[in-house]
């Protein structure tokens, strides 16, 4: 079929501290945070969206943090690793930037042609920077990250499953091409959409189950332009015999999830309205934005909930 989906709209992920989550992808990897508000269904819990100026669907990594969560366990059945991409030459002050600010995990690796610097977040997550062309992407540059080396929004992710190949069908069935195969990986493409428009399969069939927490990515998502092109990919999806759960307002975008063969929970989710609809441009992510169900207990979430360091 043509694709509707377009590329990587965000990835959310689980932490155990909320200051030092935000300290990390705002200082240290100087992206911006585009949207302070809560969990849908854990108010007392932030949900914090970092990203480029805007929040351009396939440059937003957004958390959970839920205090003191016990650390996950990584294994077959995610995504095992998420992947920024920066301009090409970047790397070395990526490296020398994460060493100096003490992150941990550094390594350096060449996949499918392109360098790679994997590191860990505060929570043990697995992410890599890999070095690749900007095609019109301007990174934010906080806290001191010049423009020709900064983050450019996502270049893709990669799965840990124990069998990849009905998730490979899957991704077919959703617009992607399997593109290359190199070292126990399978690339797989999507083209005319987004930039962040890869997905690595890795197929460890010995491995045990991943164990969700603190550092573990909760779901993936994937963008289509609106609602329209939404409600098309989920009826698709029903008559292939996945199961769909009904279309879900986010205030941000409009979502839908289910679970793959493999075990990894998808998104798709809408580019419209986007991050811009409740605060100006130049103020995204300052104030505590609440769903409309919840603005009455507006006193009492702000009591619950840490006071971010900005």
């Amino acid at each position: 079929m043509s694709s509707l989906i377009q590329g990587l709209h965000h990835v959310t992920s689980m932490a155990a501290d909320a200051n030092e989550n935000n300290r990390f992808f705002t200082g240290d990897l100087g992206l911006r945070r585009v949207k302070k508000t809560v969990n849908f269904d854990a108010p007392e819990v932030y949900h914090l969206y970092y990203g480029d100026e805007v929040g351009t669907p396939g440059s937003v990594m957004t958390y959970f943090p839920f205090p003191h969560m016990r650390p996950g366990h990584r294994g077959a059945g995610e995504v095992g690793v998420t992947e920024f991409a920066v301009p090409t030459g970047a790397l070395g002050y990526w490296r020398d930037r994460l060493s100096a600010r003490g992150v941990t995990g550094l390594g350096e690796e060449t996949a499918f042609g392109e360098a790679r610097l994997s590191f860990d977040g505060p929570d043990g997550d697995a992410f890599a920077l890999v070095e690749t062309d900007p095609q019109g992407r301007t990174p934010w540059t906080g806290n001191g990250v010049p423009e020709d080396t900064g983050i450019l929004g996502f270049h893709g992710a990669r799965f840990r499953l124990r069998d990849a190949a009905a998730t490979g069908e899957l991704l077919t069935f959703m617009g992607y091409t399997r593109e290359d195969q190199s070292d126990g990986l399978t690339r797989y493409r999507i083209e005319g959409g987004n930039a962040a428009a890869t997905i690595d399969l890795e197929e460890a069939p010995t491995a045990r189950p991943a164990d969700l927490g603190a550092g573990s990515v909760h779901h993936i998502a994937f963008a289509v332009e609106d609602r329209a092109a939404q409600a098309e990919m989920r009826a698709k999806l029903l008559d292939t015999g996945y199961q769909v759960t009904p279309v879900i307002d986010r205030d941000y975008f409009w979502a839908i999830y289910f679970r793959t063969p493999g075990g990894v929970l998808f998104e798709i989710a809408t580019n419209e309205p986007g991050f811009d609809r409740d605060e100006d441009t130049a103020h995204l992510g300052e104030a505590l934005k609440l769903p409309e169900r919840y603005r009455p207990y507006r006193s009492r979430i702000e009591a619950i909930l840490p006071r971010l360091d900005d």
